[in-house]
């Protein structure tokens, strides 16, 4: 099923029960989906738009080396990707870079999940050890099975559930060889079948395709 909106920013109209927050931005149909941890972490609360400040400005270099990104800045233009956080409100105390507790990102979930849903990407890219653990335990059949060791998992395929899942180390504790690394993983992975469709339409009848994963 396709989206149809021409919204790049909040395109589903998430309402999360805070006063500022930072919510998904870029294509709602992206076949890759970069989620981050939280505003404070990779920037945003300024902009409105996650991964705007410097450590996610690497990020954004990196994605727009691998044709995720059509540019970069403070509204990078998305090309087949959409960006969010896995906490997307902003502490309201004046500490932007406070850390959320297990109760906020407990009660964040269910907007999360709703927005991963939506897009529907065929890959997710959890970035840092928080969203990776988070994207592992939910939305694959690996969480309690893989060593969250970032070093060692940073541009590496985990299969999910419908998912393939590519956890990306913290940009901000990147080596030039680390950066390369991604946007290498990326590079080749968008020259497979990574999409994983079947085309069901013959059962149907008619002329349209169907597919499925």
């Amino acid at each position: 099923m396709e989206n149809v909106t021409d919204r790049v920013s909040n395109p589903f109209g998430i309402s999360p029960p805070c006063d500022r927050f930072v919510p998904g931005y870029g294509d709602a149909n992206a076949d890759f989906h970069v989620v981050g941890d939280h505003p404070g972490s990779y920037g945003g609360a300024d902009s409105g738009i996650p991964f705007t400040s410097e450590v996610g400005r690497r990020l954004q270099n990196a994605l727009a080396a691998a044709d995720l990104l059509e540019s970069v800045g403070e509204r990078p233009v998305a090309g087949n990707s959409f960006l969010s956080y896995l906490h997307m409100c902003v502490p309201d105390d004046g500490d932007e870079r406070g850390e959320p507790t297990t109760a906020d990102y407990d009660a964040m979930e269910r907007f999360f999940d709703a927005e991963v849903r939506a897009i529907a990407a065929h890959v997710l890219l959890p970035v840092g050890e928080r969203a990776t653990r988070h994207v592992i335990e939910t939305y694959t059949a690996r969480s309690g099975k893989i060593d969250l060791d970032m070093d060692v998992l940073h541009a590496s395929e985990v299969l999910g559930t419908g998912w393939l899942v590519y956890p990306i180390a913290d940009p901000g504790e990147w080596t030039d060889e680390d950066e390369q690394r991604l946007v290498e993983a990326l590079a080749r992975l968008q020259a497979t079948d990574f999409r994983r469709e079947v085309d069901l339409g013959r059962f149907l009848g008619g002329d349209e395709p169907y597919f499925v994963r």
